[in-house]
């Protein structure tokens, strides 16, 4: 599992779970930042650094909120 970056960060893009981060796999994006599901261990310190609360576990999601993993599995799929 992996955490995912959800709306509130495309207002906001406060960066503050980019410097949190231990495995760097948070980058910006042109419109919100991405974590990489790939890289993320999980540790959950991007969540509790987040001013806007935009960051929510995968397995959390709503099925609204699923095109947020989507999206950046998007992102990182050409990296």
């Amino acid at each position: 599992m992996a955490f995912v970056i959800l709306e509130p960060c495309q207002q906001e893009k406060a960066a503050e779970c980019v410097s949190v981060c231990p495995v760097d796999c948070i980058e910006e994006g042109p419109d919100q930042f991405y974590i990489d599901p790939d890289i993320c261990i999980d540790c959950g310190a991007c969540k509790a650094a987040c001013p806007v609360n935009a960051i929510e576990e995968e397995y959390d999601l709503t099925p609204e909120q699923e095109v947020y993993l989507e999206k950046a599995e998007e992102f990182f799929a050409n990296r």
